[in-house]
């Protein structure tokens, strides 16, 4: 009954916009990264439910930080059959060091998971902002333009960097050489 349960919140959330399980013709995503030539797939984090994080907040103790529910899980490997299923390639997955970015990043089971600073989240001061950020442009530099890099971080280091504000699993597409950016719409 219990997966019953999920089920039924997965569809109700995915049907408010966020509809992962339609069907997606097989280069509906990959277009949409190559209209701006796009190195960088930037993704926040499957959903974590409430806002910010506790006030004994420690990076290296989940059980300190706010985390993904059962429908942020679902979620996050959702997506992950998704980038599978259209044949999504990626040379580098990076995530924040929170709890719920590097949870999002292992249940999209598309490869090794390497934890960045650059990516952070300072939205309550946990990471110095200009600091991370500077991090994330050195990162930025060193990338390939013919690679795929996905980076799963936070709302407010994807807005910083792109100027799109974006809900929970929700992905941009990022050309760090030319700083242009996109909203990935996955139908």
């Amino acid at each position: 009954m219990q997966w019953l349960r999920l089920l039924l919140i997965c569809c109700l959330w995915l049907g408010a916009g966020q509809n992962l399980l339609a069907t997606t013709s097989p280069d509906s995503i990959v277009d949409q990264l190559n209209k701006i030539d796009a190195n960088v797939l930037l993704m926040r984090h499957a959903l974590a439910p409430g806002f910010g994080d506790p006030e004994k907040f420690v990076i290296s103790q989940c059980n300190t930080q706010r985390n993904l529910d059962e429908v942020g899980q679902t979620q996050a490997k959702l997506l992950g059959l998704q980038f599978k299923k259209v044949g999504l390639i990626l040379d580098k997955i990076y995530s924040s060091y929170w709890c719920r970015c590097l949870e999002t990043a292992r249940l999209l089971n598309l490869g090794v998971v390497e934890g960045f600073a650059g990516l952070n989240s300072f939205f309550q001061g946990h990471a110095e902002r200009n600091q991370t950020l500077q991090l994330l442009q050195e990162k930025f530099v060193d990338l390939e333009q013919s690679n795929l890099t996905l980076m799963v971080t936070h709302q407010v280091v994807i807005q910083a960097v792109t100027g799109i504000n974006v809900s929970s699993g929700a992905l941009v597409a990022y050309n760090s050489r030319t700083g242009k950016s996109a909203r990935i719409t996955i139908k």
